[in-house]
């Protein structure tokens, strides 16, 4: 990438199992590996190590404290700026940010994903496009059952128990208002295929 020419940057936010990730696997196949790097804002989970797993467990991963969005901003910023940098990986079965890291390289087009990633403004301000999946909260449950129990380790007792006290209310207070501050609302997430090809088209065309 150039370092005179600024990355665009993509916001693609929504809750949890609403098809984020459909989107933005759409995006890079469209734009190629090779001109896209992702973040995801899951990765900034706040270190627990100091914690017990008996505390660790009780995370409210929902709410925008539980995130060290400061250092994603940072790690950002160095991206724009054309260099490469380290960036945490998230241990979701241990319940804390796992020793390895990863690096991610400067590009023309920088895509973040996450369910809070339009509720700071000092994150959301550095976005050139911001889109929100807007999907049922019944999909969105389902979804999120079976990505906890398969990847996560989870029982189905938690996660019921996780989305009806952290996930469902937090998500009405934080996530879904966000909505208006986005460019482009995508119903029912990747499968909308309509909303998907305008995105894809309206992406090419501003880049």
């Amino acid at each position: 990438m150039s370092s005179s020419k600024k990355p665009f940057i993509i916001g693609v936010a929504g809750g949890s199992g609403s098809g984020k990730t459909t989107i933005v696997e759409n995006l890079i196949k469209v734009l190629g590996d090779e001109s896209v790097t992702c973040i995801s804002h899951d990765d900034y989970y706040r270190n627990q190590d100091h914690l017990p797993m008996k505390e660790r467990v009780k995370t409210n991963y929902d709410h925008p404290d539980s995130l060290e969005t400061d250092l994603l901003i940072t790690k950002l910023k160095g991206l724009t700026a054309g260099k490469a940098v380290k960036q945490p990986i998230y241990d979701f079965v241990n319940h804390t940010r796992s020793k390895q890291t990863t690096v991610l390289q400067p590009n023309k087009v920088i895509i973040i994903e996450g369910i809070l990633i339009f509720e700071p403004k000092r994150l959301r301000d550095l976005m050139d496009l911001k889109v929100f999946v807007d999907t049922e909260d019944d999909i969105r449950i389902i979804r999120r059952i079976k990505r906890d129990i398969e990847e996560r380790g989870r029982t189905l007792d938690f996660v019921v128990d996780q989305y009806l006290k952290f996930t469902k209310p937090m998500h009405e207070e934080f996530v879904e208002p966000n909505k208006r501050y986005a460019d482009i609302i995508i119903p029912e997430g990747g499968r909308n295929n309509v909303a998907l090809d305008l995105l894809l088209t309206k992406v090419n065309t501003l880049l």
